[in-house]
């Protein structure tokens, strides 16, 4: 499949790894890139010397193309960028602060940007900004989400009028049907997290990854909303956390509540109990960890035997 974002990332198919904190190293995202996708390492969970081993394991893992996903509000920032120019990595996708701040850097060194985006505002602000594509992510998505609430299928038309950008979509989105659907409304291409966090090759804890695909629907919820509205399985830590939302906590006694690290300690270490377990709703869905190669076989299979149907029906032309 051609499209404008499988020209402009010089991938075989419109398909983009998420880069999820904590499960997105080297083995993840050059197997998704050996495979036809864009593999993307996690920054948000790395330190610069961290970032850089993984940038150089995945260049020896695959010659095909990959990226870096930068959370702008990252503490470490300055550090995190110098090491990607540094290592001449061809594709960046940031997202959680403001574009302007590091694209034109970006740009002017050769590497492409990509901005995630939660509303067709802030897609016009990343045009603005000058991104090659942005990312527009539903509210169904795992980690820190919007603080609009904008599910996926209602976001990506609002976005594709807004922007004459390529257009990417994210959350809930794990199977070819999905794709297919997410094109329909507009997008040229999808990002997929939870179905790679719940891969072989994912980096997060097996104890997390089997908990995950477990879930059923109703079993992840926002929460953290007066900090960074954040999706989540319900455990004992979210419990807390509601408690403490339910009783008025202000955003000093939620930061004290949720410390440091405890997404690592959920996702990466497997503490199911104490740990912040961001995953996406579509986890429901998912009920089994896989090798990507499976997964990216049972993606694009999908969304081709949904377009060859409605060939058969002559929805499609």
């Amino acid at each position: 499949m051609n499209n404008r974002i499988t020209e402009l990332l010089k991938i075989k198919y419109p398909i983009i790894q998420g880069g999820m904190v904590w499960c997105c190293g080297w083995r993840l995202a050059s197997a998704v890139s050996n495979n036809g996708g864009l593999g993307l390492l996690g920054a948000g969970s790395m330190t610069p010397e961290i970032l850089r081993e993984h940038i150089r394991k995945c260049k020896e893992a695959t010659k095909q193309p990959y990226g870096v996903n930068v959370p702008l509000l990252y503490h470490e920032i300055e550090g995190i960028m110098k090491v990607i120019l540094d290592e001449g990595v061809p594709v960046v996708f940031t997202s959680a602060g403001n574009p302007k701040t590091w694209t034109q850097t970006l740009k002017s060194n050769g590497v492409m940007v990509v901005h995630v985006v939660s509303s067709s505002k802030f897609a016009c602000k990343a045009e603005d900004a000058g991104v090659d594509a942005v990312v527009a992510e539903g509210f169904e998505a795992g980690g820190h989400n919007g603080r609009e609430e904008t599910t996926t299928m209602t976001l990506i038309p609002q976005v594709r009028r807004a922007t004459t950008l390529p257009l990417i979509a994210a959350g809930g989105i794990a199977t070819g049907e999905a794709i297919l659907a997410a094109m329909c409304l507009g997008a040229d291409g999808v990002q997929i997290g939870t179905r790679f966090a719940l891969s072989e090759e994912s980096s997060a804890s097996p104890a997390f990854k089997q908990l995950c695909v477990s879930l059923n629907e109703g079993d992840t919820l926002l929460a953290l909303k007066k900090i960074s509205p954040t999706r989540m399985v319900k455990n004992v830590f979210f419990e807390r956390v509601k408690e403490a939302e339910d009783k008025g906590a202000d955003v000093a006694e939620l930061q004290e509540l949720l410390g440091r690290g405890r997404a690592k300690t959920g996702i990466f270490d497997g503490d199911l109990e104490n740990g912040l377990l961001e995953i996406g709703q579509i986890a429901s869905g998912i009920r089994q960890v896989e090798p990507v190669e499976v997964i990216m076989k049972s993606l694009t299979e999908g969304l081709n035997n949904k377009l060859n149907v409605l060939k058969l029906m002559d929805v499609w032309q």
